[in-house]
């Protein structure tokens, strides 16, 4: 548990460190429209399959869509690599990611956030991406402060609803009226 809390804060401190160098270098390329980095659980099934679906929205109103699990690379597709470069290979690759797009997208599920999409959120965070939310898990007893403010505080608006196709069709009727 310790080595495993180590492991995410020197990844913060890393990928703080990294975004502050490359935007201070110019290297994050600039969005030509607007793209999204969707972060999100993605090991297995059901979630996958949610991902997609709300990627599929996002993409019928026009939003280019990074979605890891279809775009990026997982681990179990890296064969002949070490553990030090799966890391450094997904690492460098979700984070160019996250540099190029306008949006970042997070899906909030689970009795906690997912720790990765969390690093992704501080980096969009960081670099003054739009975040927004999505959260359809019905095991949070409050609904003003079931998140933490420091996660929760990075988003313009997070869409709730334990029912997950009621929380598409909302975020379907947002679309239809906003920009995000």
């Amino acid at each position: 548990m310790e080595k495993s809390f180590l492991c995410i804060i020197i990844t913060v401190v890393l990928c703080v460190t990294l975004v502050g160098s490359a935007a201070a270098s110019g290297t994050a390329e600039p969005a030509v429209k607007k793209r999204v980095y969707f972060a999100a659980p993605l090991f297995n099934q059901a979630e996958k399959d949610f991902n997609l679906r709300l990627t599929q929205v996002l993409e019928e109103f026009g939003y280019e869509v990074f979605l890891p699990q279809r775009d990026g690379f997982l681990a179990v597709e890296l064969e002949g690599k070490n553990e030090e470069e799966l890391i450094q290979t997904i690492f460098e690759k979700d984070l160019s990611e996250i540099l190029k797009a306008d949006i970042l997208f997070m899906v909030l599920d689970g009795r906690v956030p997912d720790e990765g999409a969390c690093v992704e959120l501080g980096i969009a965070y960081a670099n003054h991406k739009r975040c927004y939310g999505v959260k359809t898990d019905s095991r949070s007893v409050e609904r003003i402060l079931d998140l933490n403010p420091m996660i929760s505080g990075c988003f313009i608006k997070i869409f709730m609803d334990p029912n997950g196709d009621s929380m598409i069709e909302a975020l379907r009727q947002y679309l239809s009226e906003n920009e995000l």
